[in-house]
């Protein structure tokens, strides 16, 4: 029998208000840092994997999956953040700006 929608499952409580706001401005960042990196990387003429790997400082592979991956996980920011300061790649809070 399943449970009603508006009960969380017990194996993945609920995020309050504010972790969902902190959760999603995480995200919205960590997609503006992967296309700004990215932008660096193409202005730079660096699009061979391996020379991508180590523009950024780690395996190919590694950085493959951290530019390209669709599923936010919460150890990107910071690595993005790190990658972003290594390339001197900055990335302003608003396209607005």
């Amino acid at each position: 029998m399943s449970q009603p929608p508006d009960r969380p499952s017990p194996s993945k409580p609920r995020l309050s208000a504010e972790q969902q706001r902190v959760r999603e401005a995480d995200r919205l960042k960590s997609i503006r840092l992967r296309m700004a990196i990215g932008r660096e990387l193409d202005d730079r003429g660096i699009i061979d994997p391996v020379k991508i790997g180590a523009a950024l400082g780690m395996p190919a592979a590694e950085a493959t999956s951290l530019l390209t991956r669709r599923q936010w996980r919460e150890d990107d920011l910071p690595r993005l953040e790190a990658v972003a300061a290594r390339l001197g790649v900055s990335v302003p809070e608003s396209w607005d700006e």
